[in-house]
């Protein structure tokens, strides 16, 4: 039933915020020259899929997490998408492909090998990724590992459908900082 709502929601999404992603794209144009940021990512299964997101840093800058990046590598346009979530926006392609869920663990990256242990010790990979979840909304980022597998463990368990609705509410309408930058 969750995946019956993605997709709903996922195509309505792109569809009704077109024009702001228009928008977004053109000025992510004037402000980094490369306005989408395309990532390998662990999805479900442990399988690579490409997370597709507004570039909020500098070209130049390093792919690894993002708590691992300097706050200099954000350009001014990129904190006001990291603020409003704007960023998060084209991860709704993700989701109607079925690479993603709305409501999820966050996928890591192939060199959080820390993470990946301890997700795949607690059985979070069996899920689809999401753009947001528990972790997300209570400030819990990549920089725990083991506290960012347990707390998705703990929701892919509980999760009911009412969760699912409650994570996207409090994620846009702003709570949860989302991964933090030094």
């Amino acid at each position: 039933m969750i995946r019956s709502f993605d997709l709903i929601f996922s195509l309505l999404g792109l569809v009704v915020f077109f024009p702001v992603l228009l928008v977004l794209t053109i000025i992510g144009l004037f402000d980094t020259g490369s306005p989408v940021f395309l990532q390998q990512r662990v999805g479900r299964h442990q399988k690579p899929f490409t997370l597709v997101k507004f570039r909020t840093m500098e070209v130049s800058t390093a792919s690894v997490a993002t708590h691992l990046v300097s706050r200099t590598s954000i350009t001014p346009f990129g904190h006001f998408l990291r603020k409003t979530k704007l960023d998060e926006l084209p991860q709704l392609w993700n989701v109607l492909k079925g690479e993603m869920s709305l409501v999820g663990p966050r996928p890591g990256l192939f060199n959080q090998v820390e993470l990946i242990a301890e997700r795949a010790k607690r059985g979070v990979f069996e899920v689809r990724p999401g753009i947001t979840g528990l972790a997300q909304v209570n400030e819990i980022d990549m920089s725990a590992p083991a506290l960012l597998a347990e707390t998705d463990q703990r929701m892919i368990q509980s999760l009911t459908l009412f969760d699912y609705f409650k994570y996207i509410f409090m994620t846009v309408v702003g709570k949860g900082a989302g991964d933090r930058v030094r």
